[in-house]
């Protein structure tokens, strides 16, 4: 319960301080897959999956994708991309700067994970916000033993 109203009051800090600065619209799903959270609100941390037969799965974070992964452990995954914290447009998780930990919450996680387009706003985000450079393996591992 307590993780409950964690994230209900998140959504309700990032609805307000977020929203007007989101993305008007991202590539659909407009809902996270995973848990519903609207993926434009939270378009600097969404996540699109595309699987080998051609399926595509929207979340609205790093958490949901490793939830996802888990309920269709069968399934290749194609081509993972992540929201680049500050344009919001999609780029390849893997080779994404990463950045975990630091004072922004995160979406879905105590621990938060950014990722960057570029090494250099990632480091200008560190030394604004805290945190510390990562890949997205160390990212996902953090991600998968997470639990909610």
């Amino acid at each position: 319960m307590k993780k409950f109203l964690y994230f209900l009051t998140l959504s309700f800090i990032f609805s307000t301080s977020v929203a007007a600065s989101a993305q008007s619209t991202v590539e659909p799903p407009k809902s996270c897959q995973q848990c519903s959270m609207d993926r434009t609100m939270f378009g600097y941390s969404r996540m699109l999956l595309t699987f080998s037969d051609g399926e595509t799965v929207g979340t609205c974070s790093l958490h949901c994708v490793t939830t996802e992964l888990k309920a269709k452990p069968a399934k290749k995954l194609k081509s993972l991309q992540v929201a680049d914290f500050k344009s919001r447009a999609l780029i390849d998780a893997k080779s994404a700067t990463w950045v975990i930990g630091g004072q922004k919450s995160g979406v879905m996680t105590d621990v938060p994970k950014w990722a960057f387009a570029k090494k250099d706003e990632a480091e200008a985000f560190i030394k604004t916000n805290g945190g510390k450079l990562a890949s997205f393996d160390e990212a996902l591992a953090l991600a998968q033993k997470e639990e909610f």
